[in-house]
Parts: C-alpha cells; sequence; structure tokens
C-alpha cells in the first residue's frame, strides 16, 4: 500500500514549516503550498532536497489542483497577526473564504479529510472564561480585527457545511496563541516583539496597562495536538492551546529577565481597538478525546525560542 500524502497550505509559515516537519518525520508524503505573502522559504528550505516532500508557489485563493492521490488536506494559509490583517486586510478575507472554498472542493474530489486552522480569534473579546468551543463568540464584524475573526467564522461555517452537505470528513483546530523557532522577527504579536525589544536593547512596549492575558503555547505541543485531531474521527471543533494564562506586564518581566545583560525599561501605549482582555483555551475536549495536554513549560520554551531569536537578529 502506498504512502499517505498531505497538502499542507500555508507550508512556509511558522505552524506550516512545522507541519511539513512532522509529517515528514511521520512519514508522509507532503506537498507544501504557499504564496511567500507573510511565509518564507528560508522555514522549510532543509526540506527541498527530500524525497517526499514537494513545494508549490501558489495562492489558495486561486484554483488549486494536485495530481493522484490526496488523503490529508490541512489548511494554514492566512496572515495570522493583527500587524499583518490590518495592513492586508484583503487578501487576509479571501483566504480564509475563497480560498477554503478551494480548498474543501478539493478534498471533496479527493475524498481527502480536511483540517482547517481556526483560531482563538474567533472568541472576539469573550464573556466567558476560560472560552469552551460552546462560545459564541463576542465579535466587532466591522472593527478592524474583524477581516480576521469573521474570516475565521465563514471559514469554519463553510467548513461545517461541506461536512453537512456533502458528508466530508472534517476537522476544526481552534488555535491558541502559539510560540517558538521560525516566528518572525517583526511579526507584531507580543511575543516577537518582546524578544526582539529586549535583545535589540530597546524599551518592552505594552499596551494599556498590561492587564489583558493571554496563553501561550510552545510549538511542539501544539503539533502534538493538531497531529492527534487530525488522526481522530472529531469533526467539531477543538481548543488547542496552553491554559497557563499571564498578563502581558508579567509576560514583559518574564522577556526582560531572559536577556538580564540588556537592563530594559517596559514602556505603555495605548490598547489597540477590540483588542480582547482575556484569553485562556478550556482544554477538556482536547485532554478527553485527544488525550492531549500540552508539555513544554513556558521557561523552557522561551529558552529555545529566545536562542532561535538571537541567531536572527
Amino acid at each position: 500500500m502506498s504512502r499517505k500524502k498531505v497538502l499542507i497550505t500555508g507550508a512556509a509559515g511558522f505552524l506550516g514549516s512545522h507541519l511539513c516537519d512532522r509529517f515528514i518525520a511521520e512519514g508522509y508524503r507532503v506537498v507544501g503550498m504557499d504564496n511567500l505573502l507573510t511565509g518564507t522559504l528560508d522555514n522549510i528550505s532543509h526540506l527541498f532536497q527530500h524525497a517526499d516532500f514537494e513545494f508549490h508557489h501558489h495562492d489558495v485563493t486561486s484554483f488549486v489542483h494536485i495530481p493522484g492521490r490526496l488523503d490529508y488536506i490541512l489548511h494554514f494559509a492566512s496572515p495570522a497577526s493583527p500587524k499583518d490583517y490590518l495592513e492586508m486586510p484583503i487578501q487576509t478575507l479571501k483566504v480564509s473564504s475563497l480560498g477554503t472554498h478551494n480548498l474543501l472542493g478539493l478534498a471533496k474530489q479527493k475524498s481527502a479529510t480536511i483540517l482547517i486552522a481556526s483560531t482563538s480569534e474567533i472568541y472576539g473579546d469573550p464573556s466567558e472564561h476560560p472560552q469552551k468551543e460552546t462560545y459564541w463568540g463576542n465579535v466587532n464584524p466591522i472593527g478592524p480585527r474583524g477581516v480576521y475573526d469573521e474570516a475565521k467564522r465563514f471559514m469554519e461555517a463553510m467548513t461545517m457545511a461541506y461536512h453537512t452537505y456533502h458528508n466530508l470528513d472534517i476537522r476544526i483546530a481552534r488555535i491558541f496563541n502559539t510560540y517558538g523557532p521560525r516566528m518572525r522577527v517583526n511579526d507584531g504579536r507580543a511575543l516577537p516583539t518582546f524578544i526582539s525589544q529586549a535583545l535589540r536593547g530597546e524599551a518592552l512596549t505594552v499596551y494599556g496597562d498590561g492587564d489583558q492575558t493571554r496563553s501561550f503555547c510552545y510549538v511542539d505541543d501544539l503539533i502534538e495536538g493538531l497531529y492527534r485531531l487530525l488522526l481522530s474521527d472529531h469533526v467539531q471543533p477543538v481548543n488547542i492551546g496552553n491554559p497557563d494564562e499571564i498578563t502581558i506586564l508579567e509576560f514583559a518581566r518574564e522577556i526582560i529577565e531572559l536577556v538580564p545583560e540588556n537592563k530594559v525599561d517596559i514602556i505603555f501605549e495605548s490598547l489597540p481597538e477590540n483588542d480582547p482582555m482575556q484569553r485562556q483555551p478550556d482544554i477538556t475536549k482536547a485532554k478527553e478525546i485527544l488525550g492531549w495536554t500540552p508539555k513544554v513549560n513556558r521557561k523552557d520554551g522561551l529558552a529555545k525560542t529566545l536562542k532561535y531569536f538571537q541567531e536572527k537578529i
């Protein structure tokens, strides 16, 4: 029997490149696809000589064709940081709508299982804490973040419609804040910004008073959760993230302690519009259905991430 084949969109991005590594390690034939809008070939260049890896420079908002058999599709193509989707709102909307439609059609044609990368941002600024998958969210559809939040909500709705009306085998991963090697230095999110500022000896920029919370999951843990979800038979959304919650101000202080040779301060700036005040996953479903919990504590994960950023800056 021939080995299974998987298409990973957003393959040159942070999460997509780690997924490529995992599926190659598991013995799959991997097709990576990316338009390189925010991804970089540096993240997957080590795979180019691998016999089981091929790369397609392609935008999934255009028709997607993969010849031959295809067993799995993981749709991870999308700008993912506020900085990106505020600069590229139309592309952000299109990749999770037109792109998702194209990939659902491909999955239907190939009788493939498709896993979509949804996000904790579908919960918006939540009135439920921690957030369970049953929570419908509190999102401003016409606010600056709406282009990302609503694109992902639409993505979930369309994917579920294909399951309901075409009996397509689907998986929906609601991904919470993730960090690790291959994050972009200029990503704009809290962790790469704080580490970059600390390494350059600059003051760390905290928005608002820093009381807003996030829950950071190390990338290896997240990839394990996604892999288990794909191979499960669960078609409803599943939160994948680390429930270890911390305020942004506390987090900034942790980053400063990582780089003691650079004595830097913290400066405060006004809070961006519609910035969520709380973010913490309820991972009861992931524990019960996937047998998954994050293993890497923040201290160890940050040490590995810092080493990567030191090489980049």
